[in-house]
């Protein structure tokens, strides 16, 4: 049995502990916004937060989530920046790549709120789009950096059940 928190909630699993935290997350629990595209973490469709870090959940096994906190799209509850910025750029197209794009940028965001479109390049260089709206999505996180610090949304590094960051 694995335990770790899940979008702020105690979750545990009884797969193997080789198995992809992907399926864990999908299959398992149920939360389907993190989708499988390559399989090997090299598109960044699978991309979720371990202690607010972004990492590709398809190559992630789920031993190494033991005791963690991750976030998945829903974790950010319709409440970050980023996701209101995604729908008033009109980011998606076909949308299958866009929760990871948005795990991605979120990590930037945090460590980064005011980035130059050069570092939002290198920071998503990992994320690929076959929609190739790469130029609206920078628009939308350019967007969203001005909007980050008055929307409150799941914070993972947080020790309580609920928290959140603002």
């Amino acid at each position: 049995m694995i335990e770790f928190k899940l979008n702020g909630k105690a979750v545990s699993s009884k797969a193997d502990p080789n198995t992809p935290l992907l399926w864990v997350i999908r299959d398992e629990i149920g939360l389907t916004g993190t989708k499988f595209g390559c399989g090997v973490g090299m598109c960044g469709a699978c991309t979720v937060h371990v202690e607010g870090i972004s990492i590709r959940s398809c190559s992630f096994k789920l031993k190494m989530a033991k005791g963690k906190s991750v976030t998945t799209i829903e974790g950010l509850n319709n409440a970050h920046p980023l996701q209101a910025a995604w729908a008033q750029e009109q980011v998606p197209q076909c949308g299958y790549c866009q929760s990871g794009q948005i795990m991605q940028a979120a990590t930037l965001l945090e460590a980064n709120p005011n980035p130059t479109d050069e570092e939002i390049v290198q920071h998503m260089q990992g994320n690929l789009c076959r929609c190739m709206a790469y130029a609206r999505i920078k628009k939308a996180i350019k967007v969203a950096a001005t909007n980050t610090s008055s929307v409150q949304y799941f914070d993972p590094r947080s020790n309580a059940d609920e928290g959140v960051m603002s």
